[in-house]
């Protein structure tokens, strides 16, 4: 049985491009740095930055890292535009929540959510 997230894994063809990406844009906290590896904290949960194996070349597909924002989740888009994010599509607004599609700087699926307001 699984009881909670211990990582998640974002596979990454530049460490580097990575790591300014998810902890000067996104501004999460890098906890530690490689060449292969990287981990940062994102809020308790810890986000690893694996280097793509040589096998596994695709950007596309896979897990999705859904980030919740401090503020509202129309303030990060802005900041997030205004960092050079690309947003795909509009913001879905469904009955769980609001979702924002975005890109990784190593092409994976992010989004931003916010929960519906009570």
């Amino acid at each position: 049985m699984a009881n909670g997230i211990a990582t998640v894994w974002m596979p990454v063809d530049d460490m580097a491009r990575a790591l300014k990406f998810y902890g000067e844009t996104l501004g999460l906290t890098v906890k530690n740095e490689g060449e292969d590896w990287s981990e940062l904290d994102a809020n308790g949960v810890s986000i690893g930055l694996n280097a793509r194996e040589d096998t596994h070349t695709e950007s596309g597909g896979g897990a999705i890292l859904t980030l919740q924002p401090d503020g509202t989740l129309y303030d990060e888009l802005v900041r997030l535009t205004d960092a050079g994010v690309t947003f795909v599509g509009e913001v879905a607004d469904r009955p769980w929540g609001r979702v924002a599609s975005f890109k990784d700087s190593e092409g994976n699926d992010l989004q931003l959510y916010e929960p519906p307001s009570e």
